[in-house]
């Protein structure tokens, strides 16, 4: 959230006397990752940080990758997202500051840094198990108040999970199987990962202090996801009626049921709390894990151990429509006045994105363990979890979870279709691949462009749609993922996250390292409205 400078001391002294903030700087040894001084004294390498290095994408005024994050906002559906920036489609309205293009790791040849990593030492490097020691390293570690990760064995991927994505540790996180968003979190761009859910202890019991109801919850999260969609009515995995003490899909009896109608209130303990569309409920927490591209022993690509970054977000607030409204107001007339970005900063527990949410997470150190973030590698989170136009409550993966009971279950890129964006026909890969020119914002993936390309430069449609799924489509080959989880090691040697985390190679060719105002923008024709939403086969339509 960009801040007046009334409002920004203000809410520093917010950030330091609040009782949600520890009253002492975290240790130096947990605050001496990039960006932080001795003491643990902040120093900013780009203070327009929340700009991702996508943004400097040069678009030649018909190449737009900028469409997935920058919309215009959805009418009449009660849409909380007001943040109106589809003009930002191809345009770059940067800041003085800004206009240079800070993430100079975009300009870094590393040739010869990934010629010098040998295959088997890179597979043996990404096969490594990071997650547990953070886990039990955070466990002893009384003097931190952020999130420490409670999900037990998460490195092992799926099978930390039941087959409909509940842990079975009993931490009651959920995994679910969604699309990734283009083009960044695709694999052949460099990353693999999972994304998982929590709601609050009342959303988990029929009554206060009670015990945990497997079928409440398995409720609680199916009307969430209808209120997250804006569907009427959604499948769910078989809840019993009776035990939820509720009539869930409106047909007047209690007894076994797969689909839900959409209710005015959570069921169980949390039946006091409303149900708003497009809003999660407070205390909802989302956990993220952002790993290298691992490579099984018959040349596959798989979900590996290694993290290169856990994330996690949890809704400490909750802020009303109305209220939102204002606030995206206030940026709005904050950023006319081009005033600096400012997040709350409740250190060790993260940034607060000024709309309820507080984001946090924890990176690689030089030996690859995992450590708490920076305070600007934090900052790097708040340009998707704050203000572009096509979130939904400031998030992304749950929107695009496929629909209903099918959806409950580790993230799995086999047999899911090229589904269209909510509103369209077209698969949303096929679409991004022509809009985008390419196989990544920077159209560098030459891969990509080998297989689903022809040799005019057009999207070859024959072979997109006989493509038989999502992983076949955005799943590198053995040599790639190799090659990208290589250039990405480097980078964790050097820990230079502050001048960019993209695994690349070689520089890619269409990127600016400063802006000419006067660069052609998009022109009209290669402009679009697109909606976050999938439209699965199956889809319940509101």
């Amino acid at each position: 959230m960009r801040t007046t400078p009334a409002v920004f001391a203000s809410l520093a002294v917010l950030a330091c006397h609040s009782p949600d903030t520890p009253k002492q700087e975290p240790a130096p040894e947990r605050a001496a990752g990039p960006g932080v001084g001795p003491g643990g004294q902040r120093r900013l390498v780009n203070r327009e940080a929340i700009i991702p290095p996508q943004c400097y994408t040069r678009t030649d005024g018909r190449h737009n990758p900028c469409y997935v994050c920058h919309q215009a906002p959805i009418e009449g559906d009660g849409h909380e997202n007001r943040i109106n920036d589809g003009v930002l489609q191809g345009d770059y309205g940067f800041s003085e500051f800004a206009l240079t293009n800070r993430w100079s790791n975009l300009f870094v040849d590393r040739t010869a840094a990934v010629a010098a990593i040998t295959d088997d030492a890179i597979l043996a490097y990404v096969g490594e198990d990071n997650y547990s020691p953070l886990v039990e390293r955070m466990r002893k570690d009384a003097g931190f108040r952020g999130f420490k990760p409670d999900l037990e064995n998460l490195q092992l991927g799926a099978a930390a999970f039941d087959e409909h994505g509940f842990a079975k540790d009993g931490s009651h996180w959920v995994a679910f199987n969604y699309m990734p968003m283009p083009s960044t979190f695709w694999p052949t761009n460099g990353s693999t990962g999972d994304v998982m859910i929590r709601l609050p202890a009342q959303f988990r019991s029929a009554s206060a202090g009670g015990a945990y109801v497997h079928d409440v919850y398995l409720a609680n999260l199916a009307i969430l996801e209808a209120a997250i969609k804006n569907f009427e009515r959604v499948g769910t995995l078989p809840i019993d009626e009776r035990r939820v003490g509720r009539d869930l899909n409106g047909d007047g009896k209690l007894g076994q049921v797969t689909e839900i109608t959409r209710l005015a209130r959570y069921v169980g303990e949390a039946s006091s709390v409303e149900v708003h569309t497009f809003l999660y409920p407070r205390g909802t927490e989302f956990l993220h894990s952002v790993r290298y591209v691992g490579v099984a022993e018959d040349g596959s690509i798989r979900i590996p151990p290694r993290m290169k970054e856990l994330r996690y977000m949890v809704k400490h607030t909750f802020i009303p429509k109305y209220a939102l409204a204002g606030l995206y107001d206030d940026e709005v007339q904050e950023k006319e006045e081009a005033n600096p970005p400012y997040y709350a900063d409740f250190r060790d527990r993260g940034l607060d994105n000024g709309f309820g949410w507080r984001v946090q997470g924890y990176i690689e150190d030089k030996q690859g363990r995992l450590r708490p973030n920076g305070y600007e590698e934090n900052l790097f989170c708040m340009g998707c979890h704050s203000t572009i136009g096509t979130t939904i409550d400031h998030s992304f993966s749950f929107a695009r979870k496929v629909d209903g009971e099918k959806g409950w279950g580790y993230i799995d890129l086999h047999g899911m279709p090229d589904a269209p964006a909510w509103g369209e026909t077209e698969g949303q890969i096929r679409s991004y691949l022509r809009r985008a020119g390419g196989g990544s914002e920077f159209r560098n993936n030459d891969e990509m462009r080998k297989r689903w390309f022809r040799a005019d430069g057009a999207a070859d449609e024959a072979k997109l749609k006989a493509a038989p799924d999502v992983h076949s489509l955005i799943a590198p080959s053995r040599e790639r993922a190799l090659l990208l989880d290589k250039a990405y090691r480097a980078i964790v040697e050097e820990q230079s996250f502050l001048r960019g985390r993209d695994a690349l190679v070689t520089p890619p060719a269409n990127v600016f390292q400063t802006i000419d105002r006067e660069v052609n923008p998009l022109e009209p024709e290669h402009r679009f409205r697109w909606d976050i939403r999938v439209a699965w086969p199956d889809e319940r339509r509101p």
